[in-house]
């Protein structure tokens, strides 16, 4: 959980309070939507050069960590 710590903030002051990747101004809803629509990790990188590798991981698992305390709702 240290990893996610380390590098997700919220703050009002950015993004209306949107988690986002520390020091930055990237949302991590803005990270899962990329992977999810099969960017790889390497373009992801090639768009926002001040990301590392380590940001999508976290970024992945915030919002792993966020799902996993939702309830199930059908569609």
């Amino acid at each position: 959980m240290e990893e996610i710590a380390d590098r997700i903030v919220i703050d009002p002051d950015v993004m209306v309070g949107k988690p986002v990747i520390k020091g930055t101004r990237i949302p991590v809803y803005l990270i899962v939507e990329f992977v999810a629509n099969g960017m790889t990790e390497k373009e992801i990188l090639k768009e926002y050069p001040q990301l590392r590798k380590e940001d999508i991981k976290a970024a992945l698992l915030y919002a792993s960590k966020c799902l996993e305390r939702e309830v199930t709702v059908t569609l």
